[in-house]
């Protein structure tokens, strides 16, 4: 869990306006975020298989996010996967 100051550092970038927390392009800031902690979470607790199944659904739901946007707006959507690094 991301706590609230490190959660507004990462929506901080990709804000539309100063209170906007539910755009596609913050939850999947959001999202990304909390998929790489708990990979490297997994990285030294291999048997966590609880963990592993909330990553799973982690990446399904920015995957879903992920395509929305491509289909809504696609120039926001190239920048936001080179912006974190995500490559689909």
């Amino acid at each position: 869990m991301l706590e609230k100051d490190a959660k507004a550092a990462v929506m901080a970038p990709h804000r539309k306006h100063e209170s906007d927390t539910g755009s596609p392009q913050v939850q999947i800031a959001i999202l990304t975020e909390r998929i790489n902690q708990l990979t490297e979470h997994l990285k030294t607790h291999a048997k966590d298989h609880h963990s592993r199944r909330g990553l799973l659904t982690m990446v399904g739901r920015r995957r879903r996010l992920l395509s929305y946007l491509q289909r809504k707006d696609l120039e926001a959507y190239r920048e936001l996967t080179t912006t974190l690094g995500i490559r689909r």
